[in-house]
């Protein structure tokens, strides 16, 4: 960020699959499972696009730390967000 900018506190994690929308909220941090090992988002973080391997994309609210298994698909990081595009999340 920058010309004085605050970073935010949460960053909104949106993530989808082909048919369906399986997480839409406010998280302190995600971390991603890109193809060369793990990536860790906090707000404010510089703006990429990340294609994902196989493992958990894991997320903190609210002192909470929930995961998601994926394997593949893309994640576009903003600032403010991130978006992850996957296949069908397993059990």
């Amino acid at each position: 960020m920058s010309n004085g900018e605050t970073i935010p506190g949460q960053i909104k994690l949106t993530i989808v699959t082909s048919t369906e929308l399986i997480v839409d909220t406010q998280v302190k941090e995600v971390l991603i499972p890109g193809l060369e090992g793990e990536l860790g988002i906090l707000p404010g973080h510089r703006s990429l696009v990340l294609a994902l391997g196989e493992g958990r994309i894991t997320f903190r609210q609210d002192g909470v730390e929930e995961s998601i298994q994926v394997s593949g698909g893309y994640a576009e990081i903003q600032p403010g967000s991130v978006l992850v595009f996957s296949g069908q999340p397993e059990e």
